[in-house]
């Protein structure tokens, strides 16, 4: 990396930093409200559905210094978590941190697979359709990108369980299965949803039209004309920069994807621990989820924004 390009990244770096914990702050406040606006008293989960008189529930709130005003109770979690302590799971006894680092690992290798699939399937449908605009198989590659995007992602998940019993006789539970040594068990939640998740017309358009832009700027010309390898100076804005940016807008419907294909697969990711612990009223778990996938999406945008400033380190200042 440029010495030129340290500063500008050391400033994006640092106003991401700030947007983040801003935005951690406001979703943290968001679901603690939810949640206590939930019917029922979730602290009352803690003590196995607690359901005294008013006053009793408060005297047992003094006792064990539990505040009994919902700022209080919402600064006293946020003081634990700056400390690293998300509390403990209702359900499992479990600190949180824990499970929900566990069942992130799962989902991250299940959204960073798909968005590969995504890509490799994407990738030359868009070179080949901006290349040969007025080929006969333009049309048709623009029109499979289409139709696969609108198929629900479910109905795809349903399908690769129905042919894999039927045709290939076994029953794909993913991670969750015992047998970890079948592979085809372990690619083909993460094949359904990089087909599935609705990406894959999205990704086309926008890199078609960068790359038609692209190679119509003139250093692309100037660089043809003197016998460059055209595609060495068109990676970073045709590609690179097109890539990390709709990834980085599409990265909550990729991960409200996983959580379906977590739910058919028996994939034991956040999505599937989430809606576990809606089931259960598992609150400290359900807070845990919310921030691991509000920082998920605030790292795509970073790595959107780190590439930009790397290609152009003027953008810093935008």
């Amino acid at each position: 990396m440029k010495a030129s390009a340290i500063k500008p990244i050391t400033l994006v770096l640092a106003r991401e930093l700030t947007t983040t914990i801003s935005l951690l702050l406001g979703v943290s406040v968001i679901a603690f409200l939810i949640i206590l606006a939930s019917p029922g008293d979730p602290f009352a989960q803690l003590f196995g559905g607690f359901s005294g008189t008013e006053s009793e529930r408060l005297a047992l709130y003094e006792s064990l210094g539990i505040p009994t005003t919902w700022y209080g109770q919402y600064f006293s979690w946020l003081g634990n978590v700056v400390q690293g302590d998300l509390g403990t799971s209702i359900r499992s006894g479990q600190p949180v941190l824990g499970e929900v680092a566990s069942a992130g690992v799962n989902t991250l290798y299940l959204t960073v697979g798909a968005l590969i699939v995504t890509l490799a399937i994407a990738t030359p449908i868009a070179i080949y359709t901006a290349i040969r605009e007025n080929s006969r198989l333009t049309l048709t590659y623009n029109l499979f990108a289409y139709m696969i995007s609108a198929i629900p992602v479910f109905w795809l998940g349903y399908l690769g369980i129905y042919l894999s019993t039927h045709l290939f006789g076994f029953f794909p539970l993913g991670l969750g299965s015992s047998d970890t040594g079948n592979v085809a068990k372990f690619l083909l939640p993460i094949f359904i949803l990089g087909l599935g998740s609705g990406l894959i017309s999205e990704v086309v358009r926008h890199m078609r039209e960068q790359v038609s832009r692209v190679m119509n700027e003139e250093y692309i010309r100037t660089a043809r004309a003197k016998g460059a390898v055209v595609w060495k100076h068109a990676f970073k804005e045709g590609f690179l920069i097109p890539v990390t940016e709709i990834m980085a807008i599409k990265m909550p419907f990729i991960i409200g994807g996983a959580i379906i294909i977590e739910q058919v697969f028996n994939w034991p990711g956040m999505g599937r621990m989430a809606w576990q612990a809606a089931q259960d009223r598992d609150f400290p778990v359900i807070l845990g989820i919310t921030l691991a996938a509000a920082v998920l999406v605030r790292l795509s945008s970073l790595v959107h924004k780190l590439v930009f400033v790397s290609v152009n380190p003027r953008a810093s200042h935008l």
